[in-house]
């Protein structure tokens, strides 16, 4: 059987570089440009300092890891093409990033019945020839690096351990590298290969139950620093001051902010840092309950106040006597009950629904809305004598998009909280997927982002990394997505625009010649009527007539235009 390689250009679209980012890019992994003589004085300096075999352990190492993550791109880039094509995904892989070139002699593969068998030429290792050019013509093979990620990739494609080596090395004298693979039980030393691959398994067990012991602490364990509020953002660190000044004394605080952005975190927080940290903590959305059942829920009701009253129960306030109590988007609160809530805030007492007699109460209030209260007062939907009393000591907590320092640390300790909530096994995120994070507006805050993290491990493959598709699963299939150079989402031109791209180059028109073409077929698509065709181009008719006007008359400068026409043509 004839091998031969697929066309590589679904491949080389995954290669793009941002010269203003500063980056490469391979699909959503970041990749760098190396001197292959830096490299060679690294593999030098390593067999010199710690001796041949480790250096060997550790540049496989490296190898494994690269190969398992193009591993990835086999498994999606490919997935309607036959099995063989998609394997050859890494050796194409392999060639695009410059490691060598890659011969495929024989290739028998069968990922259900795990069996691999797998020949390969390699010319040009640049390996081989950084090896034989530092230690001159040497006896065993030296393309440790290449092997390795012949190892990683062939591995993560047929999900078992598949050992490559070299029977013919050019460090060793030969006019090219020869490489086998086979699964390593199937080799008669394999078990002594084995160590190049599988020590990194008992770390990463570590690693996984380290984080998970790091989740279940956080919810078991009393909260002594800050209810775990993390962040190092100077907004941050501002609002975190402030609490925790507020914390040991027993003024009110009104805390401020977008929708979440963590204000009940905040409150909780403070009461876990106050000397009533022992006392309950009751927390209500005054926008959660009915206008109707607001001043029962929060002063109590007797026996029999109203139809439907069959036991006396307390409010809010009674349940936090002693405590913390939170009221949540205080400024929903209809007119009504902010007077009442007024008289408890100065009396320090309540009185029940369909009682005469009042129950003093011992409670911290802390506020909390997303409300401009000072023009709630000026429409008339807020009280200002209430304002005053909640406005002793006002927090504003900042939005997600001002610390953006912090969204890192925040999405980690996320991750390592879900993973255990969730009993995945997830290995990160994808450099592309923690850029778009960074990049995001926001709008949600921290709450868009702890249901965005919990999303991505639930989406996610046990044991990969979050992908940012796992992040924005609602994008349609049919469209392929990358990160554009300041690092949001944005949708990737499609093959077929690609070609269409390359044709129009082709073809050596100017792009006058282009536009004249593409406009004249639009109007006579839309049989003379310049709206239709405005339309099926994109453009307002005005600008349409601005663009004709300009071809017509040769002048490309400023077109004389009615102010109607200008404004439309200039949109």
């Amino acid at each position: 059987m004839t091998l031969k390689y697929p066309s590589d250009s679904d491949l080389r679209r995954l290669l793009r570089f941002e010269p203003v980012g500063g980056a490469i890019w391979l699909g959503d992994r970041r990749m760098v440009l190396m001197h292959t003589t830096a490299l060679t004085a690294l593999r030098q300096d390593l067999i010199s300092s710690i001796g041949p075999e480790h250096a060997r352990r550790i540049l496989t190492r490296m190898g494994y890891a690269s190969g398992m993550c193009d591993a990835e791109y086999a498994k999606k880039t490919r997935p309607d093409e036959s099995l063989q094509d998609s394997f050859m995904v890494g050796p194409q892989l392999h060639m695009l990033e410059g490691a060598v070139r890659v011969t495929p002699v024989k290739l028998t593969i069968d990922v259900q019945a795990g069996q691999f068998y797998g020949e390969f030429r390699w010319d040009h290792s640049w390996e081989a020839y950084a090896h034989r050019q530092k230690f001159g013509l040497v006896a065993d093979p030296a393309c440790w690096t290449l092997l390795g990620y012949a190892s990683g990739y062939t591995s993560a494609f047929m999900g078992r351990l598949i050992l490559f080596k070299e029977t013919l090395c050019a460090a060793c004298g030969a006019d090219h590298c020869q490489i086998v693979g086979r699964p390593i039980e199937e080799w008669p030393d394999g078990e002594a290969h084995r160590i190049y691959f599988t020590d990194d398994s008992l770390m990463e067990k570590m690693e996984v139950l380290q984080l998970q012991v790091e989740a279940l602490k956080s919810t078991i364990e009393p909260v002594t620093q800050g209810g775990h509020l993390i962040g190092s953002a100077a907004t941050f660190r501002k609002a975190y001051g402030l609490m925790e000044k507020a914390a040991k004394t027993q003024v009110s605080v009104l805390l401020t902010g977008e929708t979440g952005v963590g204000k009940e975190r905040f409150a909780r927080a403070l009461h876990q840092l106050s000397p009533r940290l022992n006392a309950p903590f009751v927390a209500v959305n005054c926008a959660a309950l009915p206008a109707e059942l607001i001043e029962a829920e929060l002063f109590g009701v007797e026996k029999g106040a109203y139809t439907g009253a069959h036991a006396a129960r307390a409010g809010r306030f009674e349940r936090a006597d002693g405590g913390t109590l939170l009221l949540d988007e205080v400024g929903e609160l209809p007119l009504a009950a902010q007077a009442k809530l007024l008289r408890v805030l100065q009396e320090g007492e309540i009185e029940r629904i369909g009682s005469e007699a009042t129950r003093r109460i011992n409670v911290r209030l802390i506020a909390a809305t997303n409300v401009d209260l000072e023009q709630a007062v000026r429409a008339g939907r807020f009280r200002r004598d209430l304002l005053y009393r909640l406005n002793v000591y006002p927090i504003c907590i900042p939005p997600l998009r001002e610390r953006l320092a912090d969204i890192e640390p925040l999405a980690r300790s996320m991750l390592a909280r879900f993973c255990a909530l969730h009993d995945k096994r997830i290995n990160g995120f994808a450099e592309r997927a923690m850029q778009a994070l960074a990049q995001h507006d926001w709008p949600g805050n921290v709450r868009e982002l702890e249901n965005m993290v919990e999303r991505g491990v639930i989406l996610a493959s046990q044991g990969s990394m979050i992908q940012v598709e796992d992040l924005f699963p609602n994008l349609p299939e049919s469209v392929q997505t990358s990160l554009n150079a300041n690092g949001q989402l944005a949708v990737m031109p499609s093959a077929q625009e690609d070609d269409l791209c390359a044709r129009v180059l082709d073809s050596g028109n100017s792009l006058d010649e282009i536009e004249a073409r593409v406009l004249d077929h639009a109007v006579m698509r839309a049989r003379g009527n310049l709206s239709e065709a405005a339309r099926l181009l994109g453009l307002t008719r005005a600008q349409l007539a601005y663009r004709q006007k300009r071809r017509n008359t040769g002048t490309p400068d400023t077109p004389t235009l009615d102010p109607i026409e200008a404004a439309g043509a200039m949109a």
